[in-house]
């Protein structure tokens, strides 16, 4: 049983904790210093950037992670009680064969699969509400929201503001990644890893692959110190050597930390050159694209579908940190129409807010062809919705340097590797913004600052 402590303390406690002139201090160095703080990180928004990250008790980050954890279990489960291997599971979800590319359709579902994740999580009412799971090894934001906040960090160290103060970022994300790849696929010291990148996917930075593989760069000393041997290139450069190894930047590697989605990839030799190599049983990948099946939003509905089946502690998660979720087919249209104010849908395996339908938000027309068109679509959920508390929040303005509070819906995305939690992605609105938040929609990116 996961002993939790919820509620979530009130939005802003952990900040409005620290001393007043501390707070105002920190204000001011992180708006005085935005553009270096933020400089090369990913963004849509050309005016707003955060003049602080967010704060949270160390407490409710480790118990929200546990909470996270077991729910990853939990999903795994439901699809395990439906599937025994990859194929099965994939046809269960609909997906054509070889959508999921790279894809080992005999691969048995196992704990293996969880050996990355990060949950999208509101703070709705006062209490975490899991409003989808990501579960595979390209999770985004992750460089990001670790940069950002180690930036933050070093900023208030030079300026003393945490003398004294329990407060320091989360852990980083980073190098936990860095400790499950080299634990997860066994390597020997100095292990050579391929991070491959499609650099034809939809992401601030990827039109120019060369200045964002400088600025990724940091990560080759970072993952050093673990014993890696870490080079950065597009997936469309991999090619095989004739032993049928995996040849990238003009050796071969022992092993590839995939960071590109399984079913979006721009096709290409590089990628048939990896696939090759998986088949041959000559690289190690982090992680499998089976995993990228255990996301698919659907899994949601499983837990309710089976959750009379489960422990009464189970039962009791699922209901309080889960918006419920089923299946939108035309069975359920009367139900979506009738209680609009209730509902969103969505794409079961979509991503960056494309063809998210907000009840509340629309008009009972717009509602109604939306829904009718997903149910024609096929593949879409109905979810509880969940609305994001607001908090208040700092950010400068970047054409004229004024700083403005307001209050701002936010979300947190804890990474958890080897099934050890580490930091966390905050997406934070901004003045003026819109509900889904989402990078394509504008919203700021950071990591969490903790406090004990």
């Amino acid at each position: 049983m996961i002993d939790v402590k919820y509620p979530w303390p009130p939005a802003g406690q952990a900040w409005q904790s620290l001393p007043e002139p501390v707070r105002r201090a920190m204000v001011d160095a992180g708006a005085r210093e935005s553009a270096r703080i933020f400089h090369g990180r990913a963004t849509y928004n050309p005016r707003w950037r955060l003049a602080r990250p967010p704060v949270l008790t160390a407490d409710s980050f480790r118990e929200l992670n546990e909470v996270c954890d077991r729910i990853a279990q939990l999903i795994l489960d439901a699809c395990r009680r439906r599937a025994e291997t990859a194929e099965e599971l994939r046809a269960l979800l609909g997906v054509p064969p070889g959508d999921t590319r790279l894809l080992d359709e005999q691969e048995p579902l196992t704990e293996a699969l969880l050996a990355a994740y990060r949950p999208d999580v509101l703070i709705s009412g006062g209490e975490p509400k899991i409003v989808e799971y990501n579960i595979d090894s390209s999770l985004g934001g992750g460089f990001d929201a670790d940069t950002v906040i180690e930036r933050f960090g070093a900023l208030y160290r030079e300026r003393g503001l945490l003398d004294g103060i329990s407060a320091r970022p989360a852990p980083s994300l980073l190098d936990r990644r860095f400790v499950a790849i080299r634990d997860e696929l066994g390597l020997a010291e100095g292990a050579r890893v391929a991070l491959l990148m499609d650099f034809d996917a939809d992401y601030p930075g990827l039109d120019d692959p060369a200045a964002f593989i400088r600025i990724l760069s940091p990560l080759i000393p970072r993952a050093a110190r673990f014993g890696i041997d870490l080079v950065i290139a597009p997936v469309a450069t991999a090619r095989l050597d004739d032993a049928k190894r995996l040849v990238v930047e003009g050796a071969p590697v022992d092993a590839l930390f995939r960071l590109f989605v399984p079913n979006r990839v721009t096709p290409s030799a590089g990628l048939d050159a990896v696939s090759g190599a998986l088949t041959a049983g000559t690289l190690p990948m982090f992680v499998s694209a089976a995993a990228w099946l255990l996301g698919n939003k659907i899994n949601f509905a499983w837990l309710y579908e089976d959750i009379d089946q489960l422990p009464a502690d189970d039962q009791a998660l699922i209901r309080r940190y889960v918006p419920f979720t089923a299946a939108l087919t035309a069975a359920e249209l009367d139900q979506a129409l009738a209680e609009q104010a209730h509902l969103v849908a969505k794409p079961a395996d979509g991503s960056a807010g494309h063809d998210v339908l907000i009840g509340p938000e629309l008009s009972p027309e717009a509602w109604a062809d939306g829904v009718r068109a997903a149910i024609a679509r096929g593949g879409d959920i109905l979810q509880a919705y969940v609305p994001a508390d607001r908090v208040a929040m700092d950010f400068v303005e970047i054409g004229t340097g004024a700083v403005v509070t307001d209050e701002v819906p936010y979300s947190i995305a804890p990474y958890l590797f080897g099934r050890t939690g580490s930091g966390a992605l905050a997406r934070v609105g901004y003045p003026g913004g819109e509900g889904v938040l989402n990078l394509a929609r504008g919203v700021l990116l950071t990591g969490v600052l903790l406090i004990d």
